[in-house]
């Protein structure tokens, strides 16, 4: 019968694609991870793994054999994690990222929720606005707003929030208000950084959903920059409801083209696919999960 450690050499080396990278991501050496590939290919009777000094690729066997065991792999770890956590109290390190407004806003609060309801448990929480690699950050957790870039992430959808595009009256004062997202193009909007000076703006326009470019003289990959920028009168920017409801209710800014809204972002937990979830990881999911079906808009 083939070793888990062999199993999991194998699905690490498929996802990661080498061999050191995938000695990197489980914490063994280079050569054990080796050892673990030809122990499973001499049990299976296949070569399972094209190797070269830069890159490893499954073979079509071992596509085939990668979508057969990753499930039941999954399966395997999670009936262990729970035989575990059944005799132990859970304890133990947590490593959890979010976006750094939704950190504290949402997540922060969750993990004080968390820590006591559980105190020997240690939670590190990364904030970043970046889309960080939960492989090379060891994370265990990641909240993500939006559609994952990473498709090879287990996603478990938690709730969606809307939208909105919004500015400031004294804006509006010197500009005007934008009647249709095509009037995008004659104002000033505050767009992401890693887009440059452009940006596109996902809208429904007569029943389909469009994307208008944008562009502004202000970009930034911080969205408290972006709140603060627009609620100054510097351009019209688009977040998250939550993240300007404060701003809305004391009429600091105001939402404007509130008719052609595009579908809510989701809001989804991620984790890898090869690490099912500690029991720990799992009973913070769902007090996070719970928190955010009963508090976002």
């Amino acid at each position: 019968m083939e070793r888990l450690d062999d199993l999991q050499a194998f699905l690490a080396v498929v996802e990661k694609g080498s061999q050191a990278a995938a000695s990197r991501h489980l914490r063994r050496s280079l050569q054990s991870v080796n050892r673990s590939l030809l122990a499973l290919e001499s049990a299976v009777g296949v070569e399972l793994v094209k190797r070269s000094t830069r890159k490893s690729e499954p073979t079509a066997a071992g596509r085939a054999f990668y979508e057969r065991i990753q499930p039941a792999f999954a399966e395997i770890l999670q009936a262990r994690n729970e035989a575990a956590g059944a005799r132990d109290e859970i304890s133990g390190l947590l490593r959890v990222g979010a976006p750094v407004l939704f950190a504290s806003s949402y997540v922060g609060p969750a993990v004080c929720d968390f820590l006591r309801l559980y105190p020997r448990v240690e939670v590190e929480l990364k904030a970043s606005d970046e889309q960080v690699d939960l492989f090379d950050e060891g994370l265990d957790l990641t909240v993500r707003i939006g559609e994952s870039a990473n498709e090879n992430l287990i996603a478990r959808r938690v709730n969606s929030m809307r939208v909105v595009t919004f500015g400031a009256e004294s804006y509006f004062a010197r500009h005007g208000r934008p009647k249709r997202p095509q009037d995008l193009a004659e104002h000033n909007c505050i767009v992401r950084a890693d887009q440059g000076i452009f940006d596109e703006w996902p809208f429904c326009i007569e029943g389909d959903f469009r994307s208008v470019r944008v562009r502004g003289c202000l970009c930034t990959n911080s969205a408290a920059v972006t709140r603060t920028a627009a609620s100054e009168g510097i351009g019209l920017a688009r977040l998250p409801f939550w993240q300007i409801a404060d701003l809305i209710e004391r009429k600091t800014v105001e939402i404007v083209l509130a008719e052609f809204e595009a579908e809510r972002m989701p809001i989804q937990l991620l984790w890898q696919p090869t690490r099912v979830p500690l029991q720990r990881t799992r009973r913070f999911a769902d007090l996070l999960a719970a928190r955010l079906k009963a508090e976002l808009f």
